[in-house]
């Protein structure tokens, strides 16, 4: 009945319905009365470690193999006393065929395997993460060395870890390196700058210090404030600069109209061009709209106007130029001046280089320098050339709203 009988029960995930044991029964001479499978029916098994030792009153058990050839046949053998009124009869033994366990061996090594397949797929799945976000932050701590090694605007990007240390560390020999480097090189062209309008008012002061008439002394008085007013200006500028240049990123940036903004430097500028009687010709868009800082605009289209200005000759007009090109809008105004000589193209940008104006008027040499700082942190572009139909061009370029 026991080995007929459907067992129905589920092992640590393996369906177990069919008994595979085996019993068999000895006597007090170890000889066979009893096979439940009828393999070993009168053999004597009274030499074999489960029965002998049991028949001696202590534990008996072993392992063997059914085929000696076959590792597969290996059988655990549990035996235990048989006892009648008290004296020993034979013995019982329980026969467990290894290849019972089998599939619980075949179950484990898989559930082993998936679990070192999920734990190395995880740590791979980590590296990769982890190696990717390495490569990122590298990546962009990378592009900001390089922004600040070219000279460009670049803003410390959001690290983690020690790469944010790194940054960190880079920023601040960043900002020490230009700060050493500003002072040296802005010294010694301030130091040059000043020298001619600072001998123009020794040399008036030192005249007016003599006796002359009433005409050559107001000169010389409208002298030293003028060249005072230049000093004035070229300090003015610089510091403007200076600030500019230290600046990494827009604050606040937004949508912004270039028609009001030209409206607001033109109506400062009116005295000036009322002086010189310039004439002012608006053409292009009237709804042009760039994205940045309102302020600093108006500042750079001030300085390209002032130049325009500057170089004209009186009754000349002032060609103002409003489109849009590929993605951005562009300012273009056009003086009607002589141009500009080829041998100064390369240096116009440059702090403190100028070229005379009308009447040998020298300017500060900074206005240039201020407009390329604004269109660099407006990731935008200014450049200035000669016209085909005469006098210098300079375009400006903006990111579109």
């Amino acid at each position: 009945r026991y080995q007929r009988r459907d067992l129905g029960a589920r092992i640590w995930g393996l369906e177990h319905r069919q008994p595979m044991l085996r019993v068999t029964v000895t006597d007090a001479q170890g000889r066979v009365q009893y096979d439940s499978q009828g393999l070993a029916p009168g053999q004597d098994l009274s030499t074999w470690n489960d029965v002998l030792r049991t028949l001696r009153g202590e534990y008996g058990a072993r392992t063997s193999r059914l085929d000696p050839a076959d590792p597969s046949s290996s059988s655990m053998h549990v035996a235990a006393p048989v006892r009648l009124d008290g004296r020993l009869a034979g013995v019982l033994t329980v026969v467990a065929p290894t290849a019972s366990l089998h599939p619980y061996a075949e179950r484990s090594r898989r559930k082993v395997l998936q679990a070192g397949a999920v734990l190395l797929g995880s740590a791979l799945l980590v590296g990769v993460l982890l190696t990717g976000w390495l490569g990122r932050s590298v990546a962009r701590l990378k592009a900001y060395a390089g922004s600040v090694a070219e000279g460009r605007p670049a803003t410390l990007p959001s690290l983690g870890g020690e790469l944010a240390e790194l940054g960190r560390a880079l920023e601040s020999m960043r900002i020490q390196l230009e700060g050493r480097q500003y002072v040296e090189r802005y010294v010694q062209h301030l130091t040059h700058e000043m020298k001619s309008p600072l001998a123009a008012i020794r040399g008036a002061a030192e005249l007016l210090g003599e006796p002359m008439p009433e005409a050559d002394r107001e000169r010389f008085l409208a002298n030293i404030l003028d060249q005072e007013a230049r000093l004035r200006r070229l300090i003015e500028r610089m510091l403007a600069l200076a600030t500019l240049e230290h600046r990494q990123s827009l604050q606040d940036p937004g949508p912004v109209g270039l028609q009001a903004i030209l409206d607001k430097v033109l109506g400062a500028l009116e005295p000036s061009l009322a002086k010189k009687r310039v004439r002012i010709r608006r053409e292009g868009l009237a709804d042009l709209e760039v994205v940045g800082e309102a302020f600093l605009l108006e500042q750079a289209l001030r300085n390209l106007l002032e130049n325009a200005v500057a170089f004209s000759p009186p009754e000349g007009t002032v060609r103002i130029t409003l489109e849009v090109a590929p993605g951005r809008g562009r300012v273009r105004i056009r003086d009607a001046g002589p141009g500009l000589p080829d041998w100064a193209r390369e240096r116009l940008f440059t702090p403190f280089f100028s070229l005379p104006g009308p009447g040998d008027a020298k300017g500060t040499g900074l206005g240039l320098s201020f407009v390329r700082e604004v269109a660099k942190l407006h990731q935008g572009a200014v450049s200035l050339d000669n016209h085909p139909e005469g006098g210098a061009e300079a375009r400006l370029e903006l990111p579109l709203g």
